[in-house]
């Protein structure tokens, strides 16, 4: 799909979009509740997400749209997608392929726990990363 084609999209003009185009998503897991993970749509990316029913992203470091599970396999399928109340912020309930969200290898990319004045990791590996990520 082109750009330009989806400009009129009402359900896509009714969020509210950021400077860049951008707005937030929150990825839950849809068994257990818990949010795995937090990443940046665009327009693109929202309209490939509906459309193929797996969590696209925009990377803003590799500045291109980020197919999750395109390298490790954990692919997020799409149960639904909220807006709050603002239209500011996603929340999109998945089913994690794999278990893990995490580039880590961990269930969710929210695993630092405070600990007194220390951020301790408080989830465990469940994959090494190298055999995520092996070539």
């Amino acid at each position: 799909m082109s750009h330009d084609m989806d400009a009129s999209l009402p359900w896509l003009d009714a969020l509210k979009w950021d400077g860049d185009g951008m707005i937030p998503a929150i990825a839950q897991d849809v068994s257990s509740g818990r949010v795995v993970m937090f990443a940046w749509m665009n327009r693109d990316s929202l309209l490939e997400t509906v459309r193929t029913g797996n969590a696209v992203y925009w990377s803003r470091s590799r500045g291109r749209l980020w197919r999750k599970g395109e390298e490790s396999g954990n692919f997020q399928k799409i149960r639904s997608i909220r807006a709050d109340c603002d239209g500011d912020v996603l929340l999109l309930s998945i089913e994690q392929e794999g278990g893990i969200a995490c580039h880590t290898g961990r269930e969710s990319c929210f695993f630092f726990e405070l600990n007194g004045e220390r951020w301790v990791p408080a989830d465990p590996v469940l994959k090494d990363p190298k055999e995520i990520y092996a070539k």
